[in-house]
């Protein structure tokens, strides 16, 4: 069968009927298979390597976000979250894409940049000429430092050096050291590289190396996406299509002048890329951290995607962000479900993960303003949030869906209610 991610009905289906219409589609491994469904995924011994103090192993949702076409290929998106919503959204809004023709994206080169903290330079001004004279042989001390990037084609790129002042130190250096990690996601690689250097810096400069650490700003690791929706499918219910498209740019303008709804704003954009980001064993918090960093550097905090309209009238939408990502590597590699999540995407690089991520991202912030600018945000999300509330309530197996269908019914999603109903079915069930 071919390949794809369109998936009529497939929220429908039981798990185990979701999993064999992935059997149909992809041909993985047992062991793989065992990962995605948990039956073989992270063992306590496997925990224990991975981080300290270790006494069990949490597990959360791996749903998988339909509909995707990237750069002209069918994707199948493994999103690992807790919070409702959010896979349907995405699949949802990919769908819409998809009329236009799906999302295209590019990365850029995988530059990491490590930063050195240079104090105490008796003549700052001059020791930056230094340094920067010194360029060629500095990034040779780093050559064969890591064999196995070099393979595959990275390495030291270049040196940086730039004057830093603050009231507390004074006149101080840091040293950037530009470092292309290939399909890693590269935090040891450029921490490693500041390490070594650090001596050779304090040397030229006469100073004394404090921080060695890489930035989460790698803004010179950056990935764009962008896509059309045709103005007809965004029509549905009582909106026209115009009417939607324009309330959505309404939408994003205002988090462009209001960095109060531009901090929501990106938020629903990372509410699809986190998990991605943790679904194939990334480091979520430094893509967060570098994410809204990036979007505050005109100094004012801004949205990281654009909607706008072309020509026909058609709903335009693109993002651009800092995704530093890997394919090997870390949690990546040592986690069974990361590597199964990857082999279920079909990635080849790091660079082709991260323009997966980025359509999610846009799909994410199309969904949430869609919803925002017509019906409001609640109504779909509370409809999912009651299986949940069902849940806690005490619903087991099929009482689950029926709890939660008379809250939708009445309008009323609350824990309380979803144990008077259960009570009821319950006891009608008792005779």
């Amino acid at each position: 069968m071919t390949r794809t991610s369109r998936l009529p009905g497939f929220y429908r289906l039981s798990p185990e009927e979701r999993l064999q219409r992935l059997r149909e589609l992809v041909d993985l491994s047992p062991e793989t298979w065992g990962a995605l469904t948990g039956q073989a995924g992270l063992s306590l011994e496997q925990a224990d390597a991975m981080i300290e103090n270790v006494v069990g192993v949490f597990g959360l949702p791996l749903g998988i976000a339909a509909n995707f076409v990237v750069n002209g290929r069918d994707v199948l998106v493994p999103m690992v979250v807790e919070e409702p919503s959010v896979v349907a959204a995405a699949s949802h809004a990919a769908k819409l894409v998809r009329e236009g023709g799906g999302f295209h994206a590019q990365a850029s080169l995988p530059e990491m940049v490590a930063q050195v903290q240079v104090l105490d330079v008796p003549d700052p001004h001059a020791a930056r000429l230094r340094v920067l004279a010194a360029r060629e042989d500095l990034m040779a001390r780093l050559r064969g430092l890591h064999p196995s990037i070099e393979k595959r084609g990275g390495g030291p790129r270049d040196i940086e050096v730039y004057l830093r002042h603050h009231p507390a130190l004074g006149d101080f250096l840091v040293v950037h050291i530009v470092y292309d990690v290939r399909d890693a996601m590269g935090a040891n690689a450029v921490n490693t590289a500041a390490e070594v250097l650090a001596p050779a810096l304090e040397e030229l400069t006469g100073g004394r190396a404090l921080l060695r650490i890489l930035t989460n700003l790698t803004d010179r690791r950056l990935v764009r996406a962008w896509c059309r929706v045709p103005v007809q499918a965004l029509a549905f219910r009582d909106f026209p299509g115009e009417q939607v498209r324009d309330a959505i740019i309404a939408a994003w303008a205002f988090a462009d002048a209001d960095p109060y709804r531009a901090a929501t704003h990106n938020k629903g954009i990372m509410n699809g890329i986190d998990p991605v980001l943790i679904a194939t064993g990334n480091d979520w918090r430094a893509v967060e951290a570098g994410a809204h960093a990036y979007a505050a550097r005109s100094g004012r905090y801004r949205p990281l995607t654009v909607w706008e309209k072309d020509a026909a009238g058609n709903l335009v939408g693109s993002i651009e962000l800092p995704l530093a990502v890997g394919i090997v590597g870390g949690a990546t590699r040592s986690h069974p479900t990361a590597r199964a999540a990857l082999k279920l995407m079909g990635v080849q690089s790091a660079g082709e993960l991260a323009e997966i991520i980025a359509a999610v991202g846009l799909a994410q912030n199309l969904a949430a303003l869609r919803a925002l600018a017509t019906e409001g945000i609640q109504r779909g999300h509370m409809r999912l949030h009651a299986r949940q509330v069902a849940l806690a309530a005490g619903a087991q197996g099929p009482e689950v869906d029926r709890v939660a269908q008379r809250m939708i019914e009445e309008g009323r999603i609350s824990e309380a209610r979803a144990r008077e109903i259960l009570q009821e079915l319950r006891e009608t069930a008792g005779g």
